[in-house]
C-alpha cells in the first residue's frame, strides 16, 4: 500500500496520518491507509488505476476521497488546505493525531500522542472534538477496547458531558460503529453514559456466554434494534430471534420443530431464549444429521398444486426427524393415510 502510494505522490507534499500512523508505532498490521495530500481526487484516480481498486468521494464537502481495494482494505486521501498541523488538529484524539511524510523522515506530533501511546492512554485533542462529531463518543469506547487503552479523566469527563448527542450522527454510521463493538465495550458504554440514549441495555447480553456480533446488537438493542438502517437479512435474523419459544423437551421432533422456526440461526436463537449448552449441542447434532435430500419432492405426492403440498412436505420431513418414516414408500404411505400413523 504504502509503496504504491509514495510512486503516485513522488515530489509532492503528502503526509500518512490517522490511524495508519498509530498501528505502525504500535506494531499492528496497517489494514486501512489515510494520506493528507494537495490533491485528493488526483492522488485517489492515480492510486486506483495502480491497485485496481474503486475511486469515489468520501466527503464531498471536506473533498475527501477513498479508493476501495480488492481486499476490502481501504486508502483515504484528504486534503491539506492549511498544512499538515491544521490537519492534525482536527482530528479525534492525540494518538491519531500524528503524521510522517509519506516519503520518510520524523514524525509531526503536535499533540503529545507519540507518549500517549506509550502510556497507552487515550485523550481528546481538544474540549469541542465530541461536538465536531460526535460519533467520536462512540469511537472512544471503542478504541480503548480494541488497543486496550484507557480515556484519561478530562476525556472520559468530556465524553460523560456530551453523552446525549450520541444520537445525533447519521443511523448507517451508528451501526458501523456498534457493529465492531465486543461485549466488554456494551458494558463500557453503559458505564460511561451512551447506551442509555441509544435505546440499549446490557442486562439480556450478561446472559449470554458466547455471542457474535448480530446477537450482541439484538441482546442489547432487542426490538428497538430495527429502527437502525439494518440489512434485511439482519431483520430477519432478529425477528426469528425475537418470537423463539424454546422446545418443550430435546425429543427429536421438538428439536425439527424449533430449528423449523429458526434456522439458519437455530443455536443463536437457542442461547438467546435462555437455552442451555445442551439445547445447543443437540440442535448441532442434528444438523449435522440432517438428510441430504428430502424423501420426496412435491410433485411425487400425488396431490393438486397449493399451500398443502409445503404442509405435507414440512410433516414428512418433521417425522423422519423423530424416525417414524425413513423411505419414500413409508412418506407416500403417510400421505396416503392423511397423515395418521400407521397400524401396529
Amino acid at each position: 500500500m504504502l509503496e504504491l502510494a509514495r510512486k503516485v505522490l513522488d515530489g509532492e507534499e503528502a503526509w500518512v496520518v490517522g490511524g495508519a500512523v498509530r498501528d505502525e508505532v504500535l506494531g499492528r498490521p496497517m489494514v486501512d491507509l489515510d494520506i493528507a495530500c494537495s490533491d485528493p481526487e488526483q492522488a485517489a484516480r492515480r492510486y486506483a488505476r495502480g491497485s485496481e481498486g474503486a475511486p469515489f468521494p468520501l466527503s464531498e464537502r471536506h473533498g475527501a476521497w477513498r479508493v476501495a481495494l480488492s481486499d476490502e482494505r481501504t486508502v483515504d486521501f484528504t486534503p491539506l488546505p492549511d498544512g499538515i498541523e491544521a490537519d492534525l488538529a482536527s482530528r479525534d484524539f492525540t494518538i491519531n493525531a500524528i503524521a510522517r511524510p509519506l516519503a520518510g523522515g520524523e514524525h509531526v506530533d503536535p499533540f503529545g500522542g507519540l507518549g500517549d501511546l506509550d502510556r497507552r492512554v487515550l485523550r481528546a485533542v481538544g474540549p469541542a472534538i465530541f461536538q465536531d462529531d460526535p460519533l467520536r463518543l462512540l469511537r472512544a469506547a471503542r478504541l480503548e477496547d480494541e488497543l486496550g487503552f484507557q480515556l484519561d479523566s478530562e476525556t472520559e469527563r468530556l465524553v460523560r458531558a456530551n453523552a446525549e448527542l450520541v444520537t445525533r450522527p447519521a443511523g448507517e454510521r451508528i451501526l458501523a460503529e456498534l457493529t465492531r463493538l465486543s461485549a466488554a465495550c456494551f458494558e463500557r458504554l453503559d458505564e460511561i453514559g451512551l447506551l442509555a440514549p441509544l435505546g440499549g441495555s446490557v442486562d439480556r447480553l450478561r446472559t449470554l456466554e458466547e455471542t457474535t456480533p448480530d446477537l450482541r446488537l439484538l441482546a442489547v438493542f432487542g426490538d428497538r434494534l430495527r429502527q437502525l438502517p439494518v440489512s434485511n437479512e439482519l431483520r430477519r435474523y432478529a425477528g426469528k430471534l425475537l418470537r423463539a419459544e424454546l422446545p418443550s423437551d430435546l425429543s427429536a421432533r421438538a428439536i425439527h420443530r424449533f430449528r423449523r422456526a429458526t434456522e439458519p440461526w437455530a443455536t443463536d436463537a437457542a442461547r438467546f431464549a435462555g437455552g442451555d449448552d445442551d439445547l445447543v449441542r443437540v440442535i448441532e447434532e442434528a444438523r449435522a444429521k440432517d438428510p441430504a435430500a428430502p424423501l420426496l419432492r412435491g410433485d411425487e405426492l400425488g396431490l393438486p398444486p397449493g399451500p398443502e403440498i409445503r404442509d405435507w412436505l414440512e410433516r414428512i420431513a418433521e417425522e423422519r426427524a423423530a424416525g417414524t418414516i425413513s423411505t419414500s414408500e413409508e412418506a407416500l404411505d403417510l400421505v396416503r393415510r392423511g397423515g395418521e400413523p400407521a397400524a401396529g
